[in-house]
């Protein structure tokens, strides 16, 4: 070919080598995002601002007297938008855990890591609260790499300094937000008013959460995601090449060449998409570990198909299979293994709910002699063991249920206890000697006074011990 036919060839541009934040030595190169504006960006702002709000209202919203979501860890109490739990609950934990983690995964089956660009606690606060008060303090992208190869001055000493201070007024404020879960909003803020040694273990929790917060969001950041989160390392058993990620249209994009290159695709290779990303990878590599689902470069590209005239969706919303070509489908098989389990996860988890009752009844026998030989009687000594899981004082009725022969004692048949208080009341039951053949199971009833669902009451059991079972 001779020099005068390669000046006419089309100026193609090679792939550029994956980036992101960290180096193939295991060095961090410090990422610093640019902006960018557009629908998904805009729309990302008013779901995280709604999901800080919320998050930091729930401990002041009331619902029965109580926060909509506390856990008292003092007095062993929880409190779940109106129903109270106590430490006897803690097996319906289970539900609640493992619901979210199969929630995780459905939802990462059908639209790869959503949770983590639009939900996740790290990437809410970090783009919602932190990285706003950086632009802020230290400008855009440019001034910011700026200032930070420049020499220590007067302004970089200021800059720094307010940028700080703000980090540390936010992470203080989510801290106490945080411990506001865990210990009632009236003692909260009559710990912060008074002397910090009076209340060691808060004011140790407020003070650890809100330098971890400062150090996670000044300094670590994308790092978490990366090296500590182990969700991002599970993506690729978790989605399939029908889940919706984002992805970059190759079929479309390639070969890149500027504008108006003959031959070339779309993509002009101005790695937009690279510098607007948080973990600062090339989207145009495929799905990756450090990809989290933000959206900023579908904005970064689609502004950029805005400028020079190309349809949008270069870089967008799709499944490996739609951005290969390839026919599409939203229904298949692991989607329905996962629906059909979570069904069944809804229901024995909600009726594993319909069994908390509002109080404990549990009937035990009392320490000592299985039975007492009194005057041709034989008697036996039980006690029942109260515990009100209501917000309010009630009271009880201890009722035994009538049993042939049998002669019940009740000296304590009416009990009143303050919310999540315990109470324990004896229970004692005869039968003449003669009439004993055998062991037989006595019943006692116990109903809250006042409850409006009869169903409610709690029936406990126990065996009637004498001496014609007393050598098995």
């Amino acid at each position: 070919m001779s020099a005068q036919d390669k000046k006419h060839l089309p100026v193609l541009l090679p792939p550029t080598v994956p980036q992101g934040s960290l180096n193939a030595d295991g060095s961090r190169s410090f990422v610093y995002p640019a902006d960018v504006s557009g629908r998904f960006v805009t729309l990302r702002r008013v779901v995280f601002y709604a999901l800080i709000a919320l998050w930091a209202a729930l401990p002041w919203i009331p619902v029965s007297g109580h926060p909509a979501i506390f856990v008292d860890v003092e007095h062993r109490k929880f409190f779940l938008f109106g129903s109270t739990f106590n430490s006897q609950d803690i097996w319906l934990m289970f539900f609640i855990i493992t619901g979210t983690a199969f929630t995780l995964l459905y939802a990462t089956a059908v639209a790869g890591r959503v949770w983590c660009g639009w939900a996740c606690p790290q990437t809410v606060f970090l783009e919602g609260l932190y990285r706003p008060i950086e632009r802020l303090t230290e400008g855009p992208r440019e001034k910011r790499i700026k200032l930070d190869k420049a020499p220590w001055g007067l302004e970089k000493l200021l800059r720094r300094t307010v940028k700080h201070l703000l980090f540390l007024a936010t992470s203080i404020f989510v801290a106490h937000v945080f411990v506001g879960y865990f210990v009632s909003l009236p003692r909260l803020w009559e710990m912060m008013r008074g002397n910090p040694g009076a209340h060691p273990e808060a004011f140790a929790w407020a003070a650890s959460v809100t330098l971890i917060l400062h150090g996670n969001f000044a300094w670590f950041r994308e790092q978490l995601c990366l090296i500590i989160c182990p969700y991002g390392r599970l993506q690729s058993v978790l989605v399939d090449t029908d889940s919706i990620t984002i992805g970059y249209d190759e079929l479309r994009g390639e070969p890149r060449g500027k504008a108006g290159t003959e031959g070339a695709g779309d993509c002009v290779d101005c790695k937009r998409c690279i510098v607007v990303c948080p973990t600062a990878i090339d989207i145009r590599h495929g799905m990756q570990l450090d990809c989290i689902g933000c959206t900023q470069c579908i904005d970064a590209c689609d502004e950029v198909m805005d400028k020079i005239g190309r349809p949008r969706g270069l870089v967008r919303y799709d499944s490996l299979n739609g951005l290969a070509g390839k026919p599409k489908r939203f229904l298949r098989p692991r989607l329905y293994l996962y629906t059909a389990l979570l069904v069944v996860g809804v229901v024995v988890a909600t009726l594993a709910f319909r069994r908390h009752t509002e109080f404990e009844a549990n009937l035990f026998r009392q320490p000592g002699l299985p039975y007492v030989m009194d005057g041709g009687q034989v008697r036996n000594s039980f006690t029942i063991h109260l515990v009100n899981k209501t917000n309010a004082t009630e009271t009880f009725l201890i009722e035994p249920e009538a049993t042939a022969g049998a002669t019940f004692v009740v000296p304590l048949a009416r009990v009143e206890l303050a919310s999540f208080g315990s109470a324990t009341a004896p229970v004692f039951v005869s039968m003449a000697a003669g009439s004993l053949h055998g062991d037989f199971p006595i019943t006692v009833r116990i109903r809250r006074v006042g409850a409006a669902d009869p169903s409610t009451a709690i029936t406990v059991t126990a065996k009637f011990l004498g001496p014609s079972n007393a050598t098995r």
